[in-house]
């Protein structure tokens, strides 16, 4: 049997950008609830498209010690009361719609750690999340067009084969005999996991009514992670233990027997140029039960931690991929057309980030610590990517877009630079502590809501007649009933000669019915031909018309986004100029105030300082005059005698009372001759106590002469009181004690 294949459509052939219609990246806010453990909230809901963040108590944005209050616009805001299925039905079911009708999708979470973004994508028991919500619409709406299993098969390279019957039921039957688990049941409550047995409740679920029924579908997913920038397929059927390290302790690597490490797989680019992960594990589903099933095996391998930030933190970012391929019936409605022109292929990829978080909060240390660094590298290439996008976007420049510096980014390159509709729900955590990173992370969302994505196209139609899935049914039950029916055809007896005669004549008249009917079909069949013919001139016409319209549209939708866009900016200019004007107002009103307090205490300080003046001013010529007063009185009194300056005799030799001050440090001389001062007060060190009970002051001093002995000198002084009533010392002359050696010449001429 021979087989066909089919793509993931993309943009064919490079175009002008005047003529690709474009939509800005989808950024919607999600805020989660306050935990009970904080107290503080610096987020606030203002609209239903816009937040308001403000600074923490204790945090001063400016210099001026001001709250600095910023807001950030997004498509949509979703409070803290937001339902799953409230989002759901705004973010995720738009993009479930266009995977249906061929075109590709990618929704991802973004924020801080421990935010919520998982709780987004996954959801709990009772609160399923966008993905399961995604995946039981999409059964919902395709359910009973689903083509068989291995009907549809994915090839190596990125594309999707399409088997015959036969070749469809040989693997069917080798699948069944190598299975050794039981089918996956048809109820929720009998899921294979209870972890996801009441995801979603009956009456939540939905459809898409816009299904083409003349298709036949299969859905295939897979589920990898990025870590420290590897690709790990979740689905391998590898044994793999993310708790479990890869290398046993010691000083010599020694490899554990018991656990095979996982092998990371590599990006390549098929022959339409979209990037897809080779080797990749995609197992092909029938319900939404057996997807469950699958997400959860892969769950279970996909790597989280317990860090300060959160008891469940993921270290890697996954992605869910949604890939639905479809086919047309062939003209009897039956068989799949084999036709590898008519199979289309489109997926949907939902994307749970890692959370962007600082070391210095998580004190990660060792592996942590590394898978902190590869996540924050990998949210960095994002941001600069989106950024690089729209500096091309809006200024006309052509710069390299940096890829393929991250995994992440370079997987997702084709929806960025090819054509799809790009969703990220900005999820955030209004607690004080998050302030920063919320500022960060608002930032790149603000700046990613401008960077604009090519519209995805509609597929073509395949030419064959609408409805023929039913009408060729609805049609042979017809002709059955408007031909004669056939007598009972059973010969009993061989000499029976009326059940032939009898159904000759009903066949004769069957004929005849078939002529009339074919003659009948003929004429219809002419008159549908020129009828076809005109409205085939008419659609010409129309299309033409049409087409010019939808330029003049076009021009004009353009004018009215740039001047929306005008309107907005104005808006926000608006906005930011009022709240300046009411802070300047309030500074200026408590400015006055000041000023009118402060002009009053001068005033008054002004007076009080004339007072004080005039008062010292009176106070000076009355000291001034007690001054004069005081001086005279002292100056008889402290007036000291007149002293000539040689003495036949030592001043000790008198009857006054000596302070003999001797320092510590001088020493004891053995000389014949030695200072004697009756009547004296000793001292170490001269204090005011000996000095007010005596009229004279001796110091001894000692020291080397020119010729190497000590000299001791005698300073002495007369001791008078001060003008304070202190004592004070004036030197009247110096007697000075040396010890010299005979020199030798000396002693030889006296002997």
């Amino acid at each position: 049997m021979t087989c066909s294949k089919g793509k993931t459509p993309r943009r064919h052939g490079p175009k002008k950008a005047s003529n690709i219609d474009k939509d800005p990246v989808g950024v919607y806010c999600r805020i989660r609830p306050l935990g009970a453990e904080d107290e503080e909230c610096c987020v606030e809901m203002i609209s239903s498209s816009t937040i308001q963040i403000h600074a923490p108590d204790g945090l001063k944005a400016n210099r001026n010690g001001e709250y600095k209050e910023t807001q950030y616009s997004f498509k949509k805001v979703f409070g803290i009361n937001t339902t799953q299925m409230e989002l759901f039905e705004d973010v995720a079911r738009p993009l479930v719609e266009d995977l249906i009708h061929c075109k590709n999708g990618l929704l991802f979470t973004y924020g801080v750690t421990g935010s919520g973004k998982t709780f987004t994508m996954t959801g709990s028991p009772g609160e399923g999340g966008l993905l399961p919500r995604s995946l039981d619409m999409l059964f919902n709406s395709i359910g009973p067009f689903q083509a068989k299993r291995f009907v549809f098969k994915p090839d190596d390279k990125n594309g999707m084969e399409i088997q015959g019957q036969v070749d469809a039921l040989l693997e069917r039957q080798k699948r069944d005999s190598q299975q050794s688990v039981p089918k996956t049941p048809s109820s929720r409550q009998k899921a294979a996991d209870p972890e996801f047995a009441d995801m979603i409740s009956s009456e939540e679920a939905c459809k898409s009514e816009n299904v083409d029924e003349d298709c036949c579908y299969s859905v295939f997913v897979s589920y990898i992670e990025v870590y420290n920038n590897y690709i790990y397929d979740l689905l391998e059927d590898a044994p793999f233990d993310p708790i479990r390290p890869k290398w046993l302790g010691g000083g010599t690597p020694v490899r554990n027997n018991e656990f095979i490490p996982p092998q990371s797989k590599i990006l390549r680019e098929d022959q339409n140029h979209n990037m897809y992960v080779a080797g990749c594990t995609e197992v092909e589903v029938k319900s939404t039960e057996e997807a469950f099933e699958v997400f959860w095996k892969g769950q279970k391998k996909r790597r989280i931690a317990n860090t300060q930030l959160n008891r469940e933190s993921s270290r890697s970012h996954s992605v869910f991929t949604v890939k639905l391929a479809q086919a047309p019936l062939d003209a009897d409605g039956d068989h799949i057309l084999q036709d590898k022109n008519q199979v289309n292929v489109s997926q949907l990829c939902l994307v749970d980030l890692a959370g962007s978080e600082r070391t210095s909060r998580t004190r990660a240390e060792g592996s942590r610590l590394r898978e902190a660094g590869n996540i924050n590298q990998s949210l960095m290439t994002l941001r600069t990517c989106m950024e690089v996008l729209r500096e091309n976007q809006m200024c006309g420049t052509n710069k390299m877009v940096p890829y393929r510096d991250s995994k992440v980014t370079h997987l997702f390159k084709n929806y960025f630079d090819g054509e799809g509709k790009v969703r990220m729900i900005v999820c955030v955590n209004p607690k004080a502590d998050d302030y920063d990173e919320t500022m960060l992370v608002m930032r790149f969302a603000e700046m990613t809501q401008e960077v604009e994505v090519a519209r995805p196209v509609d597929r073509p139609i395949c030419g064959l007649a609408a409805g023929r899935r039913h009408r060729n049914q609805v049609f042979r039950d017809e002709l059955s009933q408007s031909l004669p029916a056939l007598p009972p055809c059973e010969l009993v007896d061989p000499a029976d000669d009326q059940t032939l005669p009898r159904l000759m004549e009903v066949l004769e008249r069957r004929h005849r019915v078939r002529q009339m009917m074919t003659e009948q079909y003929n004429k219809t069949a002419s008159t549908l031909a020129s009828m076809l013919q005109q409205l085939d001139g008419q659609i010409s016409a129309k299309e033409t018309f049409l087409h010019d319209q939808r330029n003049r549209l076009g021009e004009k939708d353009k004018v009215i986004i740039n001047q929306r866009t005008e309107i907005e900016r104005l808006e926000k200019k608006s906005k930011t100029l009022e709240y300046k004007i009411d802070i300047l107002q309030k500074t200026t009103d408590m400015y006055e105030h000041d000023k009118r307090s402060l002009k009053h205490e001068l005033e008054t300080r002004e007076q009080r300082l004339q007072r004080e003046l005039s008062e010292r001013r009176r106070m000076e010529q009355r000291m001034h005059g007690m001054v004069t007063d005081t001086k005279l009185k002292w100056e008889k009194e402290c007036t000291a005698p007149p002293v000539h300056p040689m003495h036949r005799r030592s001043h000790s030799a008198g009857g006054d009372k000596w302070v003999d001050h001797k320092p510590t440090s001088n020493l004891d001389l053995d000389t014949v001759l030695q200072p004697i001062i009756p009547n004296a007060i000793k001292v170490s060190t001269p204090n005011e106590k000996a000095l007010s009970k005596c009229q004279k002051y001796v110091l001894r001093h000692q020291e080397l002469a020119s010729d190497g002995e000590i000299e001791t000198k005698l300073i002495k002084g007369n001791v008078f009181r001060t003008r304070g009533g202190g004592q004070a010392v004036q030197f009247t002359d110096i007697e000075t004690l040396k010890q010299e050696c005979a020199s030798a010449s000396r002693y030889s001429m006296s002997g």
